[in-house]
């Protein structure tokens, strides 16, 4: 019987029936919407919650200063939610705080898309622009924030300093192409203060500089642009090169390296690198050698460099290899004459007034006894160089000129100053033997006599190595004279006025 009431079919029944299930569909549809609305809005909630909390957690690192942590929590807050401008806000200022402006840029930029009435987002992209030397941007930036605040005063400031600056550029380009250089380093510097991260211009006074001979400052405009470019391995090579013809070998390779990290297949840099590495470890075992007073490698290495096939950009490095062996030769007691031509080929060839090099030849000629130019030498370093090296040089060789009219003790016994103790012990037995008074075979036994001290004396004086030096510094220490004026201390001193005798005259009357 229940079968045959759902199976009726009368027309007012059916319509019934399809009414009633029209309505279990649309009620249906209704709690499935209403259901996914509430768990959106609980998803939604739970979004912002996160972005929050890590808007608020990358807030306070970054102002504690720990900007990798605050940009960490940034990052994640864009992953969470992709149009929070102001996630979008914070990771720029941390980029900027970290000095990556190219980074930040991007990000200032999808804030003014998702906000386009953010005044600060306009006006951090301004200035950035500014600070990169893009001034036709900037300048639509401070407008736009003029637009929205015209009471802006620092949006006026700003767009007034971008104008002036734009023009000063113009002016130094006009000013580079007239080659008025001097002038064009000036422009570019004041404009450069204010765009700090204009690539192109310090690149242009980077060229002025080195127009004018001011390799150095060149180079450190450069190295701003190395930082600013990522990957730029033609500032780091140009570096290289530069700092290659001023010398600094050690630096230049610092930098070659530098653009072989960025692309060890860079040709370029790659054959660079090999010409430096060779010359800087041959100049690294120099300053060793010296440091350590090793002469002998010193002077093979020095050497060495000369030998090698360095083109005219390396003319400094074979001068500092010439000089080295000039000073290593000199210290180590070279021989006198080959030492004077080396010394004396750097002095003229590159006509210089070095005085390590002028010394090392002063040294040399006082081995070779020329005592008269090894004065000249050191009175011409004391123009370059006021040191106690050179003051002692000085006295030391006026000592031994004024020693030239006493005993030489060298050529008593015919050794040279550079002699050893056994050569020196041979020369005086043979002598010994020659002049002994008992053994003399002259008439005039007096010569003898005075000779055979002499022998004695110059013996004396040079095997003992306290002697010896202080004969080497000018000092007689046998001459009984000279050493009561070393040691006595009223030498030079009179009660009754100066040293001469002159003074006081006194007159006695008895009566």
């Amino acid at each position: 019987m229940l079968l045959n009431i759902f199976t009726y079919s009368s027309e007012h029944f059916t319509f019934r029936c399809t009414n009633f299930g029209l309505y279990l569909f649309i009620f249906s549809i209704l709690s499935n919407f209403l259901i996914l609305c509430v768990k959106g809005n609980e998803n939604e909630m739970k979004t912002n919650d996160i972005v929050n909390d890590h808007l608020e957690k990358g807030k306070k690192l970054l102002a504690t200063g720990q900007l990798s942590d605050a940009l960490s929590h940034f990052h994640s807050a864009i992953d969470v939610d992709p149009r929070n401008y102001l996630a979008y806000f914070r990771r720029a200022t941390v980029y900027l705080a970290m000095g990556k402006s190219k980074s930040a840029l991007p990000d200032l930029s999808k804030v003014i898309e998702l906000k386009p009435d953010f005044i600060a987002a306009r006006m951090q992209r301004g200035n950035v622009l500014l600070k990169q030397g893009d001034f036709d941007e900037a300048k639509i930036d401070f407008q736009n924030v003029l637009k929205l605040d015209s009471s802006n005063s620092e949006a006026h400031h700003q767009l007034d300093l971008t104008v002036q600056m734009n023009e000063k550029v113009q002016q130094a380009e006009n000013l580079y192409k007239n080659n008025d250089f001097t002038k064009t380093i000036e422009l570019l510097s004041d404009v450069i203060e204010h765009c700090p991260w204009a690539i192109k211009l310090r690149e242009l006074r980077a060229n002025s500089y080195l127009t004018l001979g001011d390799t150095l400052k060149a180079v450190n405009d450069l190295k701003a642009t190395s930082k600013l470019i990522p990957d730029n391995t033609q500032a780091f090579l140009k570096i290289s090169q530069l700092l290659y013809l001023m010398g600094d070998a050690d630096d230049s390779l610092i930098n070659i390296r530098e653009c072989l990290k960025l692309d060890p297949d860079h040709k370029e840099c790659h054959i660079h690198y090999i010409k430096v590495k060779k010359l800087a470890k041959q100049l690294e075992i120099i300053r060793d050698a010296i440091s350590q007073s090793n002469w002998n490698e010193c002077i093979e290495k020095a050497r060495q460099i000369l030998k090698l096939s360095l083109d005219s950009s390396s003319s400094i490095f074979v001068y500092r290899a010439q000089s080295s062996l000039c000073t290593c030769m000199s210290r180590g007691k070279y021989s006198a004459i080959e030492t004077i031509q080396q010394c004396t080929e750097v002095l003229d060839t590159y006509h210089t007034s070095d005085a390590e090099v002028l010394i090392s030849r002063a040294e040399a000629y006082i081995l070779n006894e020329n005592y008269e130019a090894a004065l000249a030498d050191f009175q011409h370093a004391h123009e370059t160089e006021d040191s106690n090296r050179v003051h002692d040089g000085i006295k030391r060789v006026e000592k031994l000129i004024k020693q030239l009219k006493k005993r030489d003790y060298y050529k008593i016994l015919g050794v040279r100053r550079t002699a050893n103790k056994a050569e020196i012990l041979r020369a005086y037995r043979k002598l010994a033997v020659k002049w002994h008074p008992d053994k003399y075979e002259g008439d005039d036994k007096k010569k003898a006599e005075k000779m055979f001290i002499d022998i004695a004396a110059a013996k004396e004086v040079l095997t003992d190595q306290e002697k010896r030096a202080r004969f080497d510094a000018g000092e007689d220490p046998l001459d009984a004279e000279e050493q009561a004026q070393h040691h006595n201390p009223f030498h030079g001193f009179s009660p009754f006025g100066s040293g001469n005798g002159q003074g006081f005259s006194f007159r006695f009357h008895f009566n």
